[in-house]
């Protein structure tokens, strides 16, 4: 069983998948955790930004992340224009300044695109682990290809130690000081949420947070193929126990992350998740009447660290 974490928080065992590549892990281990310096945990970082950036998996995703958010989604709109005119214009390259002589549609364009907002939950310990920190290299690089300040990305992780939380402030992305349990509502905002192997529960908790056709049809989910989670569970299992992942699998298209050797422990089963406004219309209504909040058995292994503080609140009542 694995021991209480720091802080109140209650650590379920991790994903098998989620382990360090041969070769590397003893990099990691070197020395202690505690006794890391930030500079050295965010060179590390930096490096595994740039690895990903040069390798064959992120010229093939990169030309999945264009395709997805430039193709025509109507429901997907930033003030009054389509997130996919907003983004048509952003082609450059990471290190290049935006240009005074721009026009003023692509720099009305780069202000609209910074509305989009990002979520990361659940990306792990990235100081000891090159799985997490080559995800985090990731998110930087799918930050850059949007043009979303790193200030708009919000992050959390339970397991997070001080260290990790001042590398990720130094980064400039915003650290979450609450356990959500991915219960966040994007209010109308269009958001990406970025959910690399985490539990079925977290996303499960998310669609609840967002069920509605309004909702649902201005975000979109990186994280486990909803179609494999599908084929791994009984219908009756899934629906009993996600049932907002059961329910919104018609309503959802799934593009699929390429595999590649170098990648395939840090992206296996990793998926765009979007949610076409034509497809949730077509959802009967007694699906959206159901708006029960999920309630998880305390014996399930869900691969999710529950808020310690929700779980008392009964107790003490």
């Amino acid at each position: 069983m694995a021991a209480p974490a720091v802080g109140g928080w209650r650590t379920v065992p991790k994903r098998r998948g989620r382990r360090p590549r041969p070769g590397r892990a003893a990099a990691d281990a070197e020395a202690p955790e505690g006794s890391r310096d930030g500079s050295a945990v965010r060179r590390r970082v930096c490096e595994a930004r740039d690895d990903l950036q040069i390798s064959d998996f992120w010229h093939l995703t990169e030309g999945i992340i264009q395709k997805c958010f430039t193709e025509p989604l109507e429901q997907l709109q930033v003030a009054t224009e389509p997130i996919s005119e907003v983004l048509e214009h952003l082609h450059l390259e990471p290190s290049q300044p935006v240009e005074a002589s721009n026009s003023n549609l692509r720099g009305d364009s780069l202000k609209r695109a910074r509305c989009f907002k990002c979520v990361c939950y659940g990306i792990g310990k990235f100081a000891s682990c090159v799985i997490a920190r080559n995800q985090l290299a990731f998110l930087l690089l799918l930050l850059e290809k949007l043009q979303i300040p790193r200030n708009h990305c919000y992050i959390f992780d339970p397991l997070f130690n001080e260290l990790e939380i001042s590398v990720l402030n130094t980064l400039g992305l915003t650290v979450l000081k609450e356990n959500e349990e991915g219960k966040r509502n994007i209010c109308g905002e269009p958001t990406i949420f970025y959910m690399i192997h985490c539990g079925t529960a977290l996303y499960n908790n998310l669609l609840w947070s967002n069920w509605s056709v309004d909702s649902l049809s201005k975000m979109m989910i990186i994280g486990n193929s909803f179609r494999r989670i599908e084929g791994k569970l009984l219908t009756r299992i899934l629906q009993k126990k996600y049932p907002y992942v059961a329910n919104i699998l018609k309503g959802t298209e799934e593009i699929e992350f390429p595999q590649t050797l170098q990648y395939m422990d840090v992206f296996n089963d990793t998926a765009i998740h979007r949610f076409p406004l034509r497809k949730l219309k077509e959802l009967p209504d007694e699906i959206w009447a159901f708006q029960e909040e999920p309630d998880y058995s305390e014996s399930e292994e869900l691969e999710i660290i529950r808020n310690q503080r929700k779980l008392i609140q009964p107790l003490l009542g």
